[in-house]
Order: structure tokens, then C-alpha cells, then sequence
């Protein structure tokens, strides 16, 4: 294994992406608008790679959020040369007609605009990227045998999609997904959480340990990753999906998931030797910012 990064070495890194959250919110994303089923229009925000672009992400965003909610993960994917494609769902409370979709009657619908973007992007292949009730998407597009809406017609897997970056995807739940639907992820992986992320009425000490079940249910050797911060919870202390949080906000913390999440991305994503090396030699079983792999 190679020798980690020093501290000089990661602070480094946080720092250049640090200025990434700031130049988003300058630049507004394109809006493209896309018809996944007859009737039903999907609003895309659209972020273009800044200098040389390495490839496309595909962005699933949490349970009652939206796309604008996620600036200090979005603008370092898009200033590491990505583009960033992220939809608004159903279920947002910022989406005109979520009262039409309580429940898991969003399902179908996030599946069917993740399928309509994926047909409209110009891309061989992408990552599918998403957090909490995204990254259940993310990580079904990424081979997971979730559960299947009723009327879905086709395979729920993308072929096209090359690896998944999850952040605090849920547990197994009885009408979604289970353990052993976790376990048929087909690409490589990296699954984030935070020591402070237990789900409601999960105990506070281990509950978040249920976010690491994509990650532990594949057999080992398919170059899957789990990031685990300290003192992190589901929402960054605010600073991601949820911005009316009392925080403070975990702004170093998020700056680290993007970092890491940005190296595994371009490691397996644009499939750049030095991006999996820079990512490896950051493994380490304790500390603040604990990296496995399987």
C-alpha cells in the first residue's frame, strides 16, 4: 500500500476545493426539461464541466430536496471536469406537483427520470451519484435489485453506469430494498456516512451503521470504498439538503467527502491510475476520516 497523504497533503486538497460551493452559486445551471412518461415533465439542472472535462454524473438528490441543495458537492464535480446532470424529483417540496406523489409513489417516478436523463445524455457511460433516498436510486442504477414499481417496465439496472457514489444511502427497507437486493450491486462503489447519522428510532451509538450495508452486502474484491467522518450526520450539519438546519454546519467534513469522492470518481470513473493510487494511500482504519475498501 502506498503511504498515506500527510495533513499538509489533504489540506491541500481541501482547500482548492473549497473555492468550488462559491463559484456554483455564480453560475446558475442550464435547465433542460425532459418527458420520462407521457404527460409528466422532469425539470434537469445541467452543470458544465469547467476546463478539461473527464466525463459525466448523474445526480439523485435526497428525499424532499432538490438539485440547488448540494453546492459543495456539485461544484467540485464540475470544477474536477464533469458534468453534472441532476433532475428534480416528485417528491421535492420545491416541485409543483409533489402533492400528487405521497409515499413511495415517488419511486417509479425517480426511476423514470433517472432512465429519460440517462437517454439523453451524450455519454458512453457516467457515474450515477446521489444521497439518502438518491443514492437508493444511485445505487440501483448501479446493479442493486431494488424493488420494482408496479408497471416498470425493463431492467432497473444501467448498463451505461461505470461506478456509483452514495451518499448515506438507507438500509435495507421491507418494500424498497433488502440486504440481499444490496448485495447484486455490479460496479465499483463508494458509499459515504457519518458517525452521527443514525436513522430516527435506530440507536444513536451504532444506527448509522445501517447506511454501510451497500457497502458491506457485496461479495469483496469489486473495489468498493466506505467513508466513514466523524461527527458527521445526514445532512452535514446543514450544509447539504437541508440549509434551515441550527448547524453549525460540517463544512470541513463535506469538504473531505468531496475530495475523496472526487478521486474516487476520476479513479473509476475516467479510470485515472494516479486518481486510484491518490485514493488508496488515504485507506486507514481509524482517525476522523476512516477509508476501507472491499
Amino acid at each position: 500500500m502506498s503511504p498515506p497523504l500527510s495533513r499538509r497533503e489533504l489540506l491541500a486538497g481541501i482547500g482548492a476545493l473549497a473555492l468550488a460551493p462559491a463559484a456554483l452559486a455564480k453560475t446558475p445551471p442550464s435547465l433542460i426539461i425532459l418527458q420520462p412518461t407521457p404527460g409528466r415533465r422532469s425539470e434537469v439542472s445541467m452543470w458544465r464541466a469547467r476546463g478539461r472535462r473527464r466525463g459525466t454524473i448523474l445526480f439523485s438528490h435526497g428525499a424532499m430536496s432538490s438539485p440547488l441543495k448540494y453546492p459543495g458537492l456539485i461544484g467540485p464535480w464540475s470544477e474536477a471536469g464533469y458534468d453534472v446532470f441532476a433532475p428534480l424529483h416528485v417528491d421535492s417540496l420545491d416541485h409543483p406537483d409533489t402533492a400528487k406523489y405521497p409515499g413511495l409513489a415517488s419511486w417509479a417516478a425517480r426511476l423514470e427520470d433517472m432512465r429519460a436523463l440517462s437517454a439523453h445524455v451524450d455519454a458512453k457511460s457516467y457515474i450515477a451519484a446521489g444521497h439518502s433516498y438518491g443514492g437508493l436510486v444511485a445505487l440501483t442504477l448501479g446493479g442493486s435489485a431494488a424493488a420494482v414499481p408496479p408497471g416498470f417496465q425493463g431492467s432497473l439496472r444501467d448498463p451505461r453506469v461505470r461506478a456509483v457514489v452514495a451518499f448515506s444511502p438507507p438500509g435495507p427497507i421491507p418494500a424498497l430494498i433488502t440486504k440481499e437486493g444490496y448485495a447484486t450491486l455490479a460496479v465499483p462503489a463508494l458509499i459515504q456516512t457519518g458517525d452521527l447519522d443514525s436513522p430516527p428510532g435506530t440507536p444513536a451509538a451504532d444506527g448509522w451503521k445501517l447506511h454501510l450495508v451497500p457497502y458491506e452486502a457485496p461479495a469483496a474484491g469489486g473495489s468498493r470504498y466506505a467513508l466513514v467522518l466523524a461527527g458527521v450526520d445526514h445532512y452535514f450539519g446543514g450544509a447539504i439538503c437541508k440549509f434551515d438546519l441550527p448547524g453549525p454546519p460540517q463544512t470541513q467534513q463535506l469538504q473531505i467527502a468531496a475530495q475523496i469522492s472526487t478521486q474516487f470518481i476520476d479513479a473509476y470513473g475516467a479510470g485515472r491510475a494516479s486518481a486510484r493510487r491518490a485514493l488508496d494511500r488515504q485507506l486507514r482504519a481509524d482517525g476522523p476520516a476512516i477509508l476501507t475498501r472491499r
